[in-house]
């Protein structure tokens, strides 16, 4: 359980530090925007290192939980709900 929640906070973090420059170059927000996205980038980066495995299998893993939770930031921050399809990409990844 530790490590899911590890590889969910990984996830969170590396999704921030993109999202917030996404505002910026494309809803025209505060460049003031790239200071947060940086530091959740540092975060992420940090997060990766506390994994326990060597790098290729957390990353292996890792990129089930991400794109998982990169629809769960689709439906809760976009406001799109995920289709059939993205919910049969991620039942693929995770397997």
């Amino acid at each position: 359980m530790r490590t899911f929640a590890l590889y969910v906070a990984t996830a969170i973090a590396e999704i921030i530090g993109c999202y917030l420059p996404y505002l910026w170059l494309k809803q025209g927000k505060s460049v003031a925007l790239l200071i947060p996205a940086a530091l959740s980038l540092a975060i992420f980066a940090w997060l990766l290192t506390l994994h326990p495995s060597a790098a290729g299998r957390v990353y292996a893993a890792y990129g089930g939980v991400y794109i998982s939770i990169a629809l769960i930031w689709l439906w809760l921050v976009d406001g799109m709900r995920p289709t059939a399809w993205d919910l049969a990409g991620v039942a693929f990844s995770l397997l």
